[in-house]
């Protein structure tokens, strides 16, 4: 294996009060675009709706124009602010557009949003995407990493994708050439985006192109590296399908090592205790009613 290439992405991930590490993804620009068109074609049709209503009963009472001028207004703040505002409080940080693309609104922290950050939102919101045609959020998102606008950098939150497929593990032989190395490798446990990038990469490295699969080889293998002791000295992609052989034998033997236990500990979690005796009340005698 090549050790003149080092290349290193950060993780995407934070670390909570108990200094545990969370991996999370961010919602891409793409998805809270999709996301945010669903959300304001909705606040449309919700405020041209009450419009509407509005405009008929108004002429069936003959009302004042100046008051109908104010009703007009106080249904575009409830439509474009009150209604986003309340949905985003009463589902925790979701709406129709991100619950189609699967995000949810949270704090930079993590956790669940309050009326604070959902106001905040709905009130900068209204200036950077009704009335600039979405045109100030467009161009904040696309500088920031987490595709944050101007509403999530004021309230402290941004989009967090939750659609995550499912990896599925697949069973990878250790290669022959690498068993005597297998007895004495010391493979210390990866980061769990680590973890999941080899996964998905070896299942679908039969479908890839030589340069691609060549190239993100070689970047993966440089991140597991480090956490596998001696390194031995093959392609990348032959010690990756290595080490997804070791890890899937070591989990296999801690399960094993845990059957075994709760196997020997059975007689005495399911048995009477030292001396007790077994007792069994016959069929045919009545059991005692309770009083």
């Amino acid at each position: 294996m090549s050790a003149a290439v080092s290349f290193s992405r950060e993780a995407d991930e934070f670390v909570t009060g108990e200094a545990v590490a969370l991996d999370v993804r961010s919602t891409s620009f793409l998805l809270r675009a999709a996301g945010s068109m669903i959300d304001v074609l909705v606040s449309l049709i919700v405020g041209g709706l009450l419009a509407l209503l509005f405009v008929t009963m108004a002429a069936q009472t003959g009302m004042d124009p100046a008051a109908m001028q104010a009703f007009l207004i106080s249904i575009i703040v409830v439509a474009t602010i009150a209604v986003p505002t309340g949905v985003e409080l009463l589902t925790h940080g979701r709406s129709l557009g991100r619950l189609t693309v699967g995000a949810r609104i949270v704090r930079d922290d993590g956790g669940a949003i309050g009326f604070r950050h959902a106001f905040i939102r709905a009130l900068v919101g209204f200036f950077e995407i009704y009335m600039t045609l979405g045109g100030g959020a467009a161009l904040v998102g696309l500088l920031n990493s987490k595709a944050k606008r101007i509403g999530d950098m004021l309230a402290g939150t941004y989009s967090q994708h939750e659609r995550v497929p499912r990896v599925r593990p697949a069973a990878y032989p250790l290669p022959p050439q690498l068993a005597s190395w297998a007895q004495i490798a010391d493979v210390a446990r990866l980061p769990d985006r680590v973890a999941r990038r080899i996964a998905q990469f070896l299942s679908q490295a039969p479908s890839m192109t030589p340069p691609s699969r060549a190239r993100l080889s070689l970047e993966l293998a440089n991140d597991a590296a480090p956490f596998v002791s001696p390194v031995p000295s093959v392609d990348p992609m032959t010690f990756l399908y290595a080490v997804a052989a070791l890890r899937r034998e070591r989990s296999y033997r801690a399960l094993m090592l845990e059957r075994e236990r709760l196997e020997r500990l059975r007689p005495v979690l399911s048995g009477n205790p030292n001396g007790f005796p077994e007792r069994q009340l016959p069929d045919s005698q009545p059991r005692p009613t309770q009083v």
